[in-house]
């Protein structure tokens, strides 16, 4: 079931178009000058002041472009507000019920400017932190590009987390505004706001709650109007729409921050991870342009919800510093039809489609219905967010790609801010296959001793750093920045497992914290699990650890079939077979059980956790969710 040997190589076509065309050669010649590398990318965009120094490298501290002065919405915004993009569609939405939005680069100049001006009326300073807690609608965009356009410091919190998530959150900020929606659609459903307003109102700092109205619904039934002990309740129509549409951007230093955003707390307490403008500005711009080949004709859908780095960084800002298109949608993507991301596609000529591989696995389930759709705007795919397993990569290839658009797996995480492994659109693909280092990344794979490993033996995935746009600091916390760096000198060690093939091709195996124990091994849930999707039966698949009465765990398989079979007894040892062929005997699943879904978050990650401990019989956990 390895498909190391397995590559699709790009058509002429795409060679033809691409902005990078020899990966290899520009890979080389940016490791002979990084600092070369990234001076030139940043001087495609627009700078205040220009640094003094590209990068200030004290380990395991970087400082990029210092000293310069810039604004990250400068970019991803005015300068296209004042050139011939100010008439080009920045933004199209679409909600759940079908209302549509279309936002130009004007149009969407002038809002952020109103809530610019409308959150300094408020009260918010340069510095000063806001939280954001608002489904996909345009005015969350708007939201996170007018604090970083005052210079205040924006949290976007995942619409799907509860009142005591945004609780904690508001209060170790200590943020003066939370922004919110009084409702939003997902799944059929509306969900009202007022269940959280108990929790929000509970932060000491809070002066106002900004509520956009999503429908015509109480916001805060019960609770009184005005108190002392409550923040102030106002709503954008009033506050927003009648501010003045003029804003200048504040120039910030290169290092200051531009928002935080938390890890997913899958182990501990979540981090809250810091990134500052001119790094990660710059990060994001060329990561998005090089990666997804992104061009002033395309439409750009990023699935991700903008509650996570990949919703900051390619659905919002790298698109936008672009020039990008960028389509965004606020709920199900398979309701209330299976196929409706197909129909997004069509409807809006689609060209880039960047998702994650649990969605590509429920876009199996309506296989035949895709026949209703054409799906020939899409030029480019790519996927997020954990390791996709090459059955997957190749249905998405065939069935929605039709074997014309490049396949793209991307590696990276919240810490790092941008891409830091990534297939690109000229490279040979192999199926799974995480891909290569971005120009100027040195990746490697080492033992728990530092030893760099040879080629296909697993172990920790470590980038040797520094690189623009990786996280600032852990905020509050600067003992957790360091710890990623404490552990080999000289490595940022990711927390992933990994190996890496005879042609430098990367492949992610899991999390080297979600393992299972099995008689002294530690196996990665994702490896078995990636052997049980191999299974032309199995549609989706999550693998955890079960105490046994020999004190080692066994491993326990959950699956979901595909329409037509049965877990009956051969299936069962078909799977195991799998199992055994692919990861080894030790691997092999003591039990194999099917259930009709998987539990997971509103963004597709399957929760484990919850797996476990109803399988301990410790009853439903509460839903936090990752993102």
């Amino acid at each position: 079931m390895n498909s190391n040997s397995e590559v699709y190589y790009p058509n002429k076509n795409v060679l033809e178009k691409v902005y990078l065309k020899d990966y290899d050669s520009l890979y080389k010649s940016s490791l002979n000058d990084v600092e070369g590398f990234w001076s030139q990318a940043a001087c495609e965009l627009e700078w205040f002041k220009a640094w003094d120094r590209v990068l200030e490298w004290n380990y395991p501290y970087a400082r990029w472009f210092v000293n310069g002065k810039c604004n990250i919405v400068h970019n991803a915004l005015d300068r296209h507000a004042s050139s011939w993009r100010r008439n080009k569609v920045a933004v199209y939405w679409e909600g759940e019920p079908g209302e549509k939005e279309v936002l130009t680069y004007g149009q969407l100049y002038r809002q952020v400017n109103k809530l610019s001006n409308a959150l300094k009326k408020l009260g918010v300073h340069k510095g000063d932190f806001v939280t954001i807690y608002m489904p996909i609608l345009p005015e969350l965009i708007i939201s996170m590009l007018a604090c970083a356009k005052i210079g205040a410091v924006h949290n976007v919190i995942y619409y799907g987390y509860s009142g005591r998530v945004l609780r904690e959150r508001l209060i170790e900020t200590s943020s003066k505004v939370l922004i919110t929606s009084n409702a939003a659609y997902y799944g059929g459903t509306l969900t009202p706001v007022s269940g959280i307003i108990p929790y929000a109102i509970q932060c000491p700092s809070l002066k106002y709650v900004l509520i956009k109205k999503r429908i015509d619904l109480p916001v805060f039934p019960g609770l009184p109007k005005t108190s002392k002990e409550f923040p102030k309740f106002v709503y954008w129509e009033e506050v927003v729409n009648n501010a003045p549409d003029v804003s200048e951007c504040e120039p910030m230093d290169s290092s200051d921050p531009l928002f935080i955003i938390y890890t997913s707390g899958t182990a501990g307490k979540p981090k809250g991870i810091i990134h500052s403008h001119g790094g990660y500005m710059v990060g994001a711009y060329l990561t998005t342009k090089l990666v997804f080949d992104i061009k002033d004709d395309d439409v750009y859908w990023c699935t991700a919800s903008l509650g996570w780095i990949t919703g900051h960084t390619y659905v919002v800002y790298g698109p936008l510093l672009n020039g990008g298109t960028i389509l965004i949608y606020e709920g199900d993507l398979g309701y209330p039809i299976q196929t409706r991301w197909a129909k997004l596609i069509d409807e809006y000529r689609v060209t880039i489609f960047y998702t994650i591989p649990t969605n590509i696995r429920s876009f199996m389930l309506a296989e035949r219905e895709l026949e209703n759709y054409s799906l020939d705007s899409l030029r480019l795919l790519a996927t997020v967010g954990e390791p996709i397993d090459p059955s997957a990569w190749k249905w998405f290839y065939e069935k929605v790609g039709k074997g014309r658009c490049p396949l793209l797996d991307t590696w990276w995480q919240t810490e790092t801010g941008i891409i830091l492994i990534t297939n690109f659109p000229s490279m040979p693909l192999k199926p799974g296959s995480a891909g290569k280092p971005f120009p100027t990344i040195k990746a490697a794979i080492l033992s728990p001793t530092g030893e760099i490993l040879k080629e296909n033996e697993k172990g920790m995935l470590a980038i040797g750093g520094p690189w623009p746009g990786m996280m600032d600091t852990v905020y509050q916390d600067p003992r957790k920045y360091i710890d990623y760096w404490d552990i080999v000198e000289g490595w940022y060690i990711t927390g992933d497992i990994a190996s890496v093939d005879k042609d430098g091709y990367f492949w992610i195996k899991g999390r080297s914290d979600d393992v299972i124990k099995v008689a002294g091994y530690r196996i990665g849930t994702a490896e078995i699990e990636r052997a049980v999707l191999s299974h032309p039966a199995v549609l989706d698949a999550a693998a955890i650890g079960k105490p046994s009465s020999s004190g080692s765990d066994i491993i326990k398989v959950f699956v979901v079939l595909r329409e037509g079979w049965v877990l009956d007894d051969l299936l069962i040892e078909e799977i195991k077979r799998r199992v055994i062929e692919d990861v080894g005997q030790i691997a092999a699943p003591s039990e194999v059980v099917a259930l009709t879904s998987l539990p997971k978050t509103r963004s597709g990650k399957i929760l484990r956790r919850l797996l476990r401990q109803l399988e301990l019989g410790k009853g439903v956990i509460e839903l936090e969710g990752q993102y």
